[in-house]
Order: C-alpha cells, then structure tokens, then sequence
C-alpha cells in the first residue's frame, strides 16, 4: 500500500512537471507567432537591414521546429530546446537595437503595440520557466529521494532537466555611446 501511495505521488508530480512544460510551450508560441507581424510592419520601413530581418525569420523557423517530447524532459532536450530559444532572443533584440535607427518606426503605433507585446510575453516566458523549474525541482527530488527513489527507479521515473542560464549570462553587457 505505502508503494502504491508512492507511486501515485510521482505521478502527480510527474504530471505537474508536464503541464509547466505545456504553458513554457506555449509562450514561446506567443512570442513565435507575433514575430510574422513584427518582421512584416519592419519591412515597411524604407532601407530596413534586410540581413537583419532575415536572421530573425530564420532564427524563429530553427526555433520551432525543435520539439520536446514531454515524456522526455531530460537535460539534454531541455538545453537543446533552450538554446534554439536563445538564438530567436538575440535575433529579436538585434532587430529591436536596430530599429532605434529608425525614427518613423519607433513612432509606428503598430510597431510599439507589437514592441509592448514580445515585451510581455518575454514576461510571461520568464514566469513559466521560473514555475518550470519548481516543478522540475519537487518532482526530482521526490524522485531521488528514499523511500520515493526505489519505487521511481522500479517504475521507470526519471530526473528532469531545468531552465538554465544561457552561457555568458553572467557577464552584464557593455553599453557603448
């Protein structure tokens, strides 16, 4: 009975995990599919960096083909989901950096409204990573610990990857004038 209550415990766990994975999921989602109308009121003006513009399409096209099987979060997948991720962040901000050059871009009202909306939804993405990785936290150390560690290794639970910082995170940027 004590194994049964175990187990069912993992599950619960185990669940929980995936359903952060499928709201992290769904962020970036949000953030991929305002990209088109970003990139498409971009274009609109004259003499925009088109190599820019570019490297943000295809940074957003790497980004969504790359998929985790929820059933399988392991470190690895996450990382390689993470980083795809990070080269669509950098291609984004080059591309907002860029259109600072732009006065009758920066007053498009379209472009502020969408500027304002990647801005929340980078919000929201920071938030489902954060709760992510609570889940990711209870649910391994629930796996890994006794007497949850014999029934989890029994039944085939497995430790699950976190969110990590991207590499060079820890050094601020330098802000050149």
């Amino acid at each position: 009975m004590l194994g049964c209550g175990k187990y069912n415990g993992l599950v619960t766990k185990d669940e929980n995990v995936k359903n952060k994975w499928g709201v992290v999921q769904s962020s970036y989602q949000r953030r991929a599919d305002l990209i088109p109308n970003l990139v498409a009121t971009v274009k609109g003006a004259a003499n925009f960096e088109t190599e820019t513009l570019e490297k943000v399409i295809q940074a957003r096209a790497s980004a969504t083909q790359i998929k985790v099987d929820v059933n399988d979060l392991s470190p690895e997948k996450i990382q390689q989901y993470q980083a795809a991720q990070g080269q669509l962040s950098q291609a984004l901000g080059r591309l907002l950096a860029v259109s600072e050059n732009y006065p009758d871009l920066k007053a498009n009202a379209n472009f502020q409204n969408l500027q304002a909306q990647l801005e929340g939804t980078e919000n929201r993405i920071n938030v489902a990573r954060n709760d992510f990785n609570e889940a990711v936290n209870g649910y391994n150390s629930a796996v890994r610990t006794f007497p949850n560690n014999i029934v989890a290794g029994i039944t085939g639970f497995k430790a699950k990857g976190y969110f990590e910082a991207a590499a060079g995170s820890e050094n601020a940027p330098q802000v050149k004038f």
